[in-house]
């Protein structure tokens, strides 16, 4: 018999959990989801996980729940950075991305090892698709690592595979990796 799962929307009453899955037990207790929110990569290698949490908890105070939790067995193992794209100002000129107020993104994919190939990756980028459908989102893009830089320490954006499999297309091909979009 599987684990129970379930997808959640991101709000202040799961910040605790939010930081469990962010932690040095997962193999993630430094970036803590806001590599896209500084302004610049310059110096982001200095970055010490105590200003990196800070940032964290000051989108959060004001009103920033930029994702999603997956549980598996009442336990949070996965989460999915996603929000209204032009937001984030890093990424759109990293990947030289139009002006569109109406895409959104998909910025950080993350499934806790010991909850990994379990299928729970593209159970999780399901959900998610569904909720942002039904929020009024019309695109999705997404910015995820090839499949030949498959370390998984490296893949906190999410492998190419998955979003191929839920039907994303390549609409632009930079040095850091491919921009998919797809159409909900």
């Amino acid at each position: 018999m599987s684990e129970s799962r379930e997808v959640v929307r991101f709000d202040p009453s799961r910040r605790g959990d939010f930081f469990r899955l962010h932690g040095a037990a997962n193999g993630c207790g430094w970036c803590f989801c806001v590599a896209w929110w500084v302004p610049t990569w310059d110096g982001w290698g200095e970055r010490t996980a105590v200003e990196n949490r800070r940032l964290r908890e000051e989108l959060f105070d004001r009103g920033e729940h930029d994702g999603y939790l997956l549980y598996s067995g009442g336990v949070p193992a996965g989460w999915c950075q996603a929000g209204p794209r032009d937001r984030l100002a890093k990424l759109v000129r990293q990947f030289a991305r139009p002006a569109d107020p109406e895409a959104w993104a998909i910025t950080c994919f993350q499934i806790a090892p010991a909850h990994r190939r379990q299928g729970l990756a593209g159970y999780l980028l399901a959900e998610v698709l569904a909720d942002l459908k039904q929020r009024g989102a019309r695109r999705v893009e997404a910015y995820p690592k090839r499949a030949a830089e498959f370390d998984p320490l490296e893949m906190w954006t999410g492998p190419e595979s998955l979003y191929a499999k839920a039907g994303f297309r390549v609409l632009a091909d930079h040095a850091r990796g491919p921009v998919l979009g797809l159409e909900l």
